[in-house]
């Protein structure tokens, strides 16, 4: 008998059941963006943006003074600002499902002055809630986003428990999923798999890169992620967002998960 058959027989299940069991999503420890706490910044200090790789810091001036701003489109998860902050403006936190429908609800907000983006047409769930087909691009990727797509496939995450499935095929694909930088090579394949797409089709910008551009974002060989190039439906930031934020993004889009961040707060 192989040895992984006779390990499977003695360990039973090793499927995780998030998120139908939404208090266990397993992902304790695993650390996310950071939170943001702008009251408690000194005056004239930067030094968390000093230190943010990718620009995803920075320091808006109003009446009340400079006030510390985070684009978490734009922002790898790097810790950096949390290590060399003095005053714990930013902290370490667990908050890692950060798929959103609108780019603006990314970029932290002083006041949640806007209602949340409403939810895609029940549609989506009458035809798609139960099944789903993936095309994936990699349009400049380094490839840290497909390691954490490639473990939906695996027996742990095992996507096709949800009816979501990946398709070599543009013309079977509901869902265009892109990764990385969107190189200016990549544009014009990225739109003939679109156009090759059939009616109706959405589009995911996958990880910091294809969001924002990431940290080689308006360099010589490509822009600022996919907004401009596609219409995209769905941001999931994260360098790279690990496969539970994948997971509850495609199922947001689907209408069977929650958005957790509005104005660049995350759901307490």
């Amino acid at each position: 008998m192989p040895v992984w058959t006779l390990f499977g027989l003695k360990h039973g299940i090793a499927t995780e059941n998030w998120p139908d069991n939404a208090k266990k999503d397993h992902q304790t420890g695993v650390l996310g963006f950071p939170r943001l706490e702008p009251d408690r910044c000194e005056e004239n200090c930067r030094a968390c943006a000093d230190v943010c790789l990718p620009g995803a810091i920075g320091i808006n001036s109003s009446e009340n003074g400079d006030r510390l701003t985070i684009d978490y489109g734009k922002c790898i998860a790097c810790q950096l600002c949390t290590e060399s902050c003095p005053n714990e403006v930013l902290t370490k936190s667990n908050d890692w499902a950060f798929g959103v429908r609108s780019r603006n609800d990314l970029i932290w907000a002083e006041a949640l002055t806007s209602k949340p983006a409403q939810e895609l047409s029940e549609n989506i769930r009458k035809y798609f809630g139960r099944s789903l087909h993936i095309r994936h691009v990699d349009a400049g990727s380094c490839n840290g986003c497909e390691s954490e797509l490639q473990a939906l496939n695996n027996p742990y995450y095992n996507l096709h428990r949800l009816g979501i499935f990946f398709t070599p095929s543009p013309r079977f694909a509901d869902l265009l999923l892109v990764t990385g930088s969107i190189t200016y090579a990549m544009h014009d394949p990225l739109l003939a798999t679109y156009n090759a797409m059939p009616q109706p089709r959405w589009v995911m910008a996958m990880g910091t890169c294809a969001v924002s551009g990431g940290v080689t974002g308006g360099g010589y060989s490509c822009g600022n992620g996919l907004d401009g190039v596609l219409p995209v439906d769905l941001y999931v930031p994260g360098c790279p967002p690990n496969p539970s934020a994948m997971i509850q993004a495609i199922l947001l889009l689907l209408n069977r998960s929650k958005q957790q961040v509005h104005g660049g707060h995350y759901a307490q």
